[in-house]
């Protein structure tokens, strides 16, 4: 879950108006025309390239865990609740098709709650009559009568009401039940720093999640698909403190330090006792805080504990080694979600302020970009109004949320005493979540500003561009990397700016295979491309039969078979002997981006490879095996990954040396430079 003390902040923008309880606009616009800032002066224009030569597997959507909305606000009245599911999952709200429930922990009946609003989330468990925290020992799995299997009401009430919109459930875990932890607390350990869950109880917190998914199944007619029992698990966020009192005085929300090596036994606990239950859900794992925490603790993970592993989940409060996620995730050839996010990009609440809403914007962008993930989910879209407003979390308040409202209403309030806001974060997501849809690909772009996807029919695309800047721009769509474009093909804009909420322009007609059209100020825009299918002949970067210089990112150095015939290293590019530099490519496995490629070093006639665990030239004969195949990644700048498909490594330039001769070796995927390669056509040459 969110820690609620980590803000995230976009520097630059004005405020614009924007009205509660939105829903779309249908007004028809003008076609988009140059703009000018206040001085007069055009922005600067931009060129996107999409490319559906790059593209991902079918995207299943995009998501919300919960709570702690749910909680708070299932038993709200009607006419609120409903409101809220509008906003969230109608079509004119956010459209989510993907819930993660939250497996409660909860603590002893003798503690007096200390959580934030809606943070208190019922355990699954029947405590006897009289058990106090002392009480750690009465609780038994396999008895009926220490299950409560009407716990949890409230956030239950939310997955009745959204079920017939969900198509991938996930249940998860931020604590285990206080019985099961060292400090008897849900909101983790004296020390934050370490380990919460006790190690005999292991194997009970096992049973207790799957028990859990299994009633959940049972009792709502729905199908799990994942189940996480982690949350920022190797992390320091989750700490208990007590008053002098001895009551629990710090630590508001549930969680629970759980390092990697006890990660392995909760997965290797886990995995038969979801074998042998009655779900069909898959392990995912494990919703580490960031990317560069989520790859140290994969990369400590055996062999055995990754293969019990579905799904790879991760946040990204964190934005660095985004891409080495995404290559571990090739690695292992399993799906990869952006599981939770959330942040401020402001400075105070605001309902009307650009800057949170072109924030989230660009950070949906990035993620979407350079991890690649087969699904984006929220945290929770909507948080607690009086925690957010000025006085509240921070003297200025917060922009947490895309919907914010109070969750200290009653069952007595009304929409006018217990008002609903939506602030411009609202909107922007929108422009992404109505447009890119379920079963469609993401697809390559040149620009860190734009997002693209290809409709699932593969018949028309969408870009979306964010626009930070205080002038307007001209976007000019080249759509030459598509096979065919009609030539009635257009593109339609939908602009959230500080003039309207997605407000749908007229058609712009595509000529000669491009179209140039003007983005307000502040502004995020859906480009509704129609009239475009297939994949340019030429349009791939990385083509089959082509050979390739392929130069060090960091050392400006081609790679190049060393003087022994087998070692690898890099050396300056040689115009008028370029022997050992020059790579053929040819694909033989795959249709998307995750497409395996053999690279035959021509003038040798030897592939690249890892035996033993070194980077090798070997004969290109015989069987191709894993070890011999090579995954390409790429973000759309020129530069390329190449993940080995029978070790996930890399090849790497030891030291990052810039030195001629410098040998290239192999080490697991960290975003380095120096394992990064552009790479230059020289076929024919």
């Amino acid at each position: 879950m969110a820690h609620r003390t980590r803000k995230r902040r976009l520097l630059g923008a004005v405020g614009v108006t924007l009205a509660t309880g939105t829903v779309l606009a249908t007004a028809t616009l003008p076609a988009a025309h140059a703009e000018t800032d206040a001085a007069g002066a055009a922005a600067a224009g931009v060129t996107v390239r999409p490319d559906p030569s790059y593209s991902g597997e079918k995207f299943e959507g995009w998501g919300t865990s919960l709570v702690w909305f749910a909680n708070a606000t299932g038993d709200y009245p009607p006419a609120v609740r409903e409101k809220l599911y509008k906003l969230l999952f109608g079509d004119d709200g956010l459209n989510l098709n993907i819930a993660r429930y939250n497996i409660g922990g909860g603590n002893a009946p003798d503690v007096k709650d200390y959580l934030r609003a809606g943070g208190a989330v019922e355990g699954w468990w029947k405590a006897p009559a009289g058990t106090t925290r002392e009480d750690v020992d009465w609780w038994n799995a396999d008895d009926p009568a220490d299950w409560n299997k009407n716990a949890d009401k409230t956030q239950r009430w939310w997955v009745d009401r959204i079920k017939k919109d969900i198509t991938h459930w996930e249940t998860f875990s931020n604590s285990p039940p206080w019985f099961m932890t060292e400090s008897g607390y849900v909101s983790g350990n004296f020390d934050a720093g370490k380990d919460q869950l006790k190690p005999e109880s292991v194997e009970d917190f096992a049973k207790y999640l799957v028990g859990a998914t299994e009633r959940l199944e049972k009792a709502h007619g729905i199908k799990v698909d994942t189940l996480d029992p982690f949350n920022e698990p190797n992390t320091n966020y989750w700490g208990t403190k007590l008053g002098p009192d001895g009551e629990p005085t710090g630590g508001r929300q549930e969680g629970a330090h759980i390092g990697p090596e006890l990660q392995q036994k909760v997965i290797r606990a886990l995995a038969p006792v979801l074998k042998k239950s009655r779900s069909d859900a898959d392990i995912s794992a494990m919703d580490e805080t960031n990317p560069g925490t989520f790859a140290t603790n994969w990369n400590s993970y055996p062999q055995e504990v990754r293969d019990l592993v579905g799904q790879m989940n991760v946040h990204t409060y964190g934005t660095g080694q985004r891409t080495t996620v995404r290559d571990l995730a090739k690695a292992a050839d399993k799906p990869l979600w952006m599981s939770e996010v959330e942040g401020d990009w402001g400075d105070g609440q605001s309902f009307t302020d650009m800057r949170p809403g072109l924030g989230l914007a660009q950070r949906m962008v990035d993620d979407l970009r350079e991890l690649e993930p087969k699904a984006w989910v929220f945290w929770q879209p909507v948080e607690d109004y009086d925690n957010m407003k000025p006085g509240g979390e921070s003297a200025k308040g917060g922009n947490w949320g895309e919907i914010q409202l109070p969750f200290s209403c009653t069952s007595k309030d009304t929409l006018k005493s217990c008002p609903i806001y939506t602030n411009t974060k609202f909107d922007t997501a929108r422009n992404f979540t109505h447009f890119i849809k379920p079963g469609d690909r993401l697809i390559k772009t040149n620009d860190t500003s734009s997002t693209a996807a290809v409709s699932r029919k593969g018949d028309a695309a969408t870009v979306v561009h964010v626009n930070s800047a205080t002038e307007a721009r001209e976007v000019t769509l080249d759509l030459s990397k598509f096979g065919r474009v009609s030539s009635r093909a257009t593109v339609t804009p939908v602009v959230t700016s500080a003039d309207g909420k997605l407000e749908k322009q007229k058609p712009v007609r595509v000529t000669g295979k491009q179209a140039t059209l003007s983005v307000p100020a502040q502004s995020v825009t859906s480009f509704l491309v129609k009239g475009v299918s297939g994949v340019a002949k030429d349009a791939a970067e990385l083509r089959k039969g082509h050979t390739y210089r392929l130069t060090g990112v960091q050392s400006g150095k081609d790679l190049t078979l060393a003087g022994n015939g087998t070692g690898l290293v890099i050396k300056t590019p040689n115009a008028s002997d370029p022997s050992g530099q020059q790579w053929r490519v040819e694909q033989i496995r795959g249709e998307d981006n995750r497409k395996r490629y053999v690279l035959t070093e021509t003038g040798a006639d030897k592939r690249l490879a890892i035996r033993d665990g070194a980077l090798v030239a070997e004969p290109d004969e015989g069987r191709r095996d894993d070890a011999a195949q090579w995954i390409a990644s790429s973000t759309g700048d020129g530069t390329w990954t190449l993940v080995n498909a029978a070790t996930g490594q890399l090849p790497d330039v030891g030291g990052q040396s810039t030195n001629d001769g410098a040998p290239v070796g192999v080490w697991q995927p960290n975003s380095g430079s120096n394992q990064r390669w552009k790479i230059t056509d020289v076929t024919g040459s």
